[in-house]
């Protein structure tokens, strides 16, 4: 048997070189972050008026996941709602070899009943603003959401330098529960959810308790003494970036910090080429980093506001406090606070998600072509008396199985294996005016997607069932990331696409279908799983306005028991 003396004397050197290396280089190794948390209900008043609010370890908006890109996140989630299940999403974190942890019921994972605890585990793979989010019915909108907030990994740089760093989540907020206003959109005649009472800014807002009628036994529960606004406290001279997110149920939002400028600088964990606005438009489920620097008169304080826009402006403004330090931070501004365009300035709202473009630096240049294109109508319906939302007539129910677990333990008769149809009558179809719902239907099939080709998504506007009307619709993917290639008023026409940009185009993970119009995505599936494609006003997802794809489930691997339980999964899941 030979020995290390046998070696050539270079041999034996360069081993010797590469071990020292390696013990004397040091390595960066990614941080496993834990959090225990439970889910319950509990009496919060967010704005003055008190109402059971489904809190994360007692608070809401939940806490706040800080982490490094790389780093593990370990969730252990007890669902404390007794008479609930729950589900939690993760907003914008891909779950690349995680699909089961992205926390979608029905495409991804049984629902957490309650008592149990599950467990959901993944890696941030890259920097960025991210939210996350219950996925289970419409408890998103009863209060179980919070931020995740990345870094950037040690020795990198960002295109932009801050003194500070704040996360700040928008919202709108009913006073009836979340169960009410389903109960009434299942119902014959259907009962829709009306515009919320309040604009939350991170959680708190102020409602005008003497709106509430004196003979109402709410009235008791409302005190305008005991809720302040949320105020963000700044140092004059330092420049803040401020994470803004939206978390709407409903409400397309506009939000301003009185007499400062802000420049935005990210997208959806994607930098943008830097531009100025006095204001954002945001929609459900984006998150922006704008720069705001502190540099107005430091002897008083501003107003933050978001208010209302593509729907009229029933609730009131969403208020909070720019504090200068020193200032009290309850000092009310000497001055009302900013309006913000016209709610029902569509131009305006195009004009600013057009300008959204990648950072020169930081270019993604997509494929120059595609190999499929799929062309939803979104639409309202009535099927068998009941309105629904619906893409190409289709309006989509989840199965009792889901999907990933379906395909993947080979269960075909979880779901409808007919795809929902890939593009609608658009040369004959009127998108100003009210639908007459030939062939509306229910549907549970899915988009099965060829592993790594490049997809086109074209999402189409349509009236709704009344005359005259039509909603902003954000869209938001599941597992990926995709290029936005354009916007467009009117119906888009496939034979004339002039108006892509694959030069710069941003990359995001939701975007806005506005008014009237159309918007162009495209991405790459190549992400192992079953993804849902939604539309993220909470009432449209549960009436339908949403599709699943589906792309080399075969390649995930062996999916852990604890998302299993449910459908025709109850025989799999083993103690």
């Amino acid at each position: 048997m030979g020995t290390l003396l046998d070696f050539p004397r270079f041999l034996l050197t360069s081993l010797v070189l590469v071990f020292f290396i390696f013990l004397t280089t040091p390595t960066i190794e990614a941080k496993i972050r834990r959090y225990n948390w439970e889910v319950k209900y509990k009496y919060m008043s967010p704005d003055c008026y008190q109402k059971l609010v489904i809190a994360v370890n007692g608070k809401s908006p939940g806490p706040t996941i800080l982490a490094q890109a790389g780093d593990m996140i370990i969730v252990n989630l007890k669902n404390g709602l007794i008479t609930e299940n729950v589900a939690v999403h993760w907003h914008g974190i891909r779950q690349i070899g995680t699909p089961w942890s992205d926390g979608t019921e029905g495409v991804t994972q049984c629902p957490i009943l309650p008592g149990d605890t599950f467990q959901y585990k993944f890696v941030v793979d890259r920097p960025g603003t991210y939210l996350y989010h219950a996925h289970y019915g419409m408890q998103r909108e009863a209060g179980l959401y919070g931020s995740i907030r990345v870094s950037v990994r040690d020795g990198e740089n960002e295109p932009f330098s801050y003194d500070e760093d704040r996360s700040i989540i928008l919202n709108d907020w009913w006073h009836n529960s979340t169960l009410v206003q389903a109960t009434g959109l299942s119902s014959i005649p259907f009962q829709w959810v009306n515009e919320p009472q309040s604009l939350l800014i991170q959680g708190r807002g102020i409602f005008n308790c003497s709106q509430l009628s004196p003979s109402s036994s709410d009235t008791g529960i409302c005190n305008n003494t005991k809720c302040y606004p949320y105020h963000l406290t700044v140092v004059p001279g330092r420049t803040y970036r401020l994470r803004i997110a939206s978390l709407t149920s409903l409400s397309a939002l506009n939000f301003e910090i009185e007499g400062h400028n802000m420049t935005i600088v990210e997208a959806d964990g994607y930098y943008v080429e830097p531009f100025v606005v006095k204001n954002l438009n945001i929609y459900s489920g984006e998150t922006y980093s704008v720069l705001v620097k502190a540099d107005q008169d430091p002897s008083r304080n501003y107003w933050a506001v978001t208010n209302v826009v593509s729907r009229p402006r029933k609730p009131p403004p969403g208020l909070a406090i720019f504090n200068y330090y020193p200032n009290h931070p309850r000092k009310s501004p000497s001055t009302p606070p900013p309006t913000g365009p016209q709610w029902d300035d569509t131009d305006y709202r195009i004009n600013q998600s057009l300008k959204i473009k990648a950072h020169r630096d930081y270019i993604h240049k997509p494929p120059q072509t595609s190999d499929r294109t799929i062309i939803l109508l979104n639409t309202q319906n009535t099927i068998n008396g009941y309105t629904k939302w619906s893409l190409n007539n289709v309006s989509h129910i989840f199965p009792e199985t889901p999907y990933l677990i379906a395909i993947k333990e080979n269960l075909p008769h979880a779901f409808d294996q007919n795809p929902p149809p890939e593009t609608y009558d658009y040369k004959n179809y009127d998108i100003y005016g009210k639908p007459n719902n030939t062939n509306a239907t229910f549907g549970n099939g899915i988009y099965r997607l060829e592993f790594n080709s490049t997809v086109d998504i074209i999402l189409q506007n349509a009236n709704m069932m009344k005359e005259h009307s039509n909603d902003t619709h954000p869209w938001h993917l599941h597992g990926h990331d995709f290029w936005v290639l354009g916007y467009g008023k009117g119906k888009f026409d496939p034979a004339n696409h002039t108006k892509f940009n694959l030069v710069d185009p941003i990359m995001k993970n939701t975007v806005p279908l506005h008014q009237y119009s159309w918007t162009a995505i495209r991405f790459i599936a190549n992400n192992p799983g079953t993804w849902a494609f939604h539309c993220h006003i909470e009432s449209h997802f549960y009436m339908g306005m949403s599709v699943v794809f589906a792309e080399g489930v075969d390649r995930v691997g062996k999916l852990p028991d604890s998302i299993m339980g449910c459908g025709e999964t109850k025989g799999l899941r083993r103690p």
